[in-house]
C-alpha cells in the first residue's frame, strides 16, 4: 500500500523539483507553501509521510512537527534543511522524525527515508486495526465476562474466580467458553495479552 506524501516548503522551486521527483515514481504528492495551508486541510488528509523544510515564516518545521505531536498525530516525518543545524536535528529526531536531510536533498536518500515512513505507517495501520478489533471484541462481553477476563488477565483458576465471584466453578468455565469464543481464543496468555491492550484503548 502506498501512503501519501504530504511536502511542506515555502520555497516554490523545492516543492516543484521534489514534487516531480517523487510523482515520477508513482507517488502521490500535495505540496503546501506553508504550514498554515497544511494545517487548514489537516482534518480532511488520510494519514501519509510527511516532508517538512525546517525554516519557514511564523511556523517553523520543527514547530509544525511539535503541534502535530501535541495533537497526538504521528505520521512519519522527514525534516530537510538547508543548514547544518546539529541542535535541530537533535530536536527532529527527538520529536519522532524518522530522517532528516540538507538540501540539496540526495534523491535516493529521500526516496529511502520515505520507503521507512511507509512502512512505519503500515505497521500503525495494523495496530489500530487491532486496537479497533480488541475494542469491538470487549463491546460484545457481558459485565460478567469481563470481570472474568479482568481475573484470567490476573492469573487466577477458574476455582479462584469462582470463589471470588460466588460462582460455580461450571457458571465460571461456561463464562470462559463465551470469553474464547468472542475472543477467538481460550489461551489464557493471549487473553491477557488482549486485557492489557485493552487498558491502553481509548
Amino acid at each position: 500500500m502506498s501512503y501519501p506524501i504530504y511536502l511542506v516548503d515555502d520555497d516554490e522551486a523545492v516543492r516543484d523539483g521534489l514534487s516531480l521527483l517523487l510523482r515520477t515514481i508513482g507517488l502521490e504528492v500535495h505540496a503546501f507553501a506553508s504550514p498554515e495551508r497544511f494545517l487548514a486541510q489537516l482534518a480532511a488528509l488520510s494519514p501519509g509521510c510527511l516532508i517538512l523544510d525546517i525554516r519557514m515564516p511564523l511556523i517553523s518545521g520543527l514547530k509544525l512537527q511539535e503541534q502535530l505531536g501535541a495533537r497526538g498525530l504521528n505520521w512519519p516525518t522527514v525534516i530537510i534543511s538547508g543548514h547544518g543545524d546539529i541542535e535541530a536535528c537533535r530536536r527532529a529526531f527527538h520529536n519522532g522524525a524518522i530522517d532528516f536531510l540538507s538540501k540539496p536533498v540526495d534523491e535516493q536518500d529521500l526516496i529511502d527515508a520515505i520507503q521507512k515512513g511507509h512502512a512505519a505507517l503500515e505497521v500503525q495501520t495494523r495496530e489500530a486495526s487491532e486496537t479497533s478489533e480488541t475494542r469491538q471484541m470487549l463491546a460484545s462481553m457481558t459485565g460478567r465476562e469481563i470481570e472474568v477476563l479482568e481475573m484470567i488477565a490476573r492469573g487466577l483458576t477458574s476455582r479462584q474466580i469462582a470463589d471470588a465471584l460466588e460462582l460455580s466453578p461450571r457458571t465460571v468455565d461456561s463464562h470462559r467458553a463465551a470469553i474464547g469464543h468472542k475472543a477467538g481464543t481460550s489461551s489464557p496468555a493471549e487473553l491477557t495479552r488482549l486485557w492489557l491492550e485493552a487498558q491502553h484503548t481509548p
